[in-house]
């Protein structure tokens, strides 16, 4: 029985053979590698339906697929993509498209612990009530993982600002939950 040689191609071979023939499998190989990710992200910073979460999937890739001969390497394939797509969220609400946050939880908070279902119900219906830069900034801080000063760097703000943002998304979340269990 003859074992099947397993093509497995690096990000950079499949963006070359994508730019230099228009390789539509590489492309194809290209998307399901990293469209899970892209619609984890993008569904955090995105609350609708899920139409709205996967058409702003579907811009992030246009958007690079256009911008695809300008990447550098500079970061990974994957931390550019979700750069896009975070530039495509932030452009929706500058838009003003309403966009919500659904956050499973927020582990670096001690004060937000989530028990139960319908603690985590109350801390969605928390987050999704936060301004649209204060949550941005906690998704990307507490469940992306990212530091203040890559955050800035995205956003293009001041770490401080990144800071004050992250501290007042906690601070009204834990008012909201605390006036519920009242």
């Amino acid at each position: 029985m003859k074992i099947k040689e397993i093509n497995i191609r690096t990000d950079r071979h499949l963006i070359s053979a994508i730019l230099k023939f228009g390789d539509e499998q590489a492309f194809r190989a290209l998307y399901r590698r990293h469209t899970p990710l892209l619609l984890g992200f993008i569904s955090r910073l995105h609350s609708g339906s899920n139409p709205e979460t996967e058409d702003v999937v579907q811009e992030t890739w246009i958007r690079a697929c256009e911008n695809l001969g300008q990447f550098q390497w500079r970061s990974t394939f994957s931390t550019w993509l979700l750069g896009i797509g975070l530039n495509v969220v932030r452009n929706n609400l500058r838009r003003g498209k309403k966009y919500r946050s659904i956050i499973e939880n927020l582990s670096s908070d001690p004060t937000c612990q989530i028990e139960d279902n319908e603690s985590r119900i109350d801390l969605e219906q928390a987050i999704q009530m936060l301004p649209d830069d204060n949550r941005i900034v906690l998704v990307l801080h507490d469940i992306e993982g990212l530091t203040h000063q890559e955050i800035a760097e995205r956003l293009e703000i001041p770490v401080g600002t990144t800071k004050s943002q992250l501290f007042r998304a906690r601070r009204m979340i834990r008012d909201w939950l605390t006036e519920k269990t009242e």
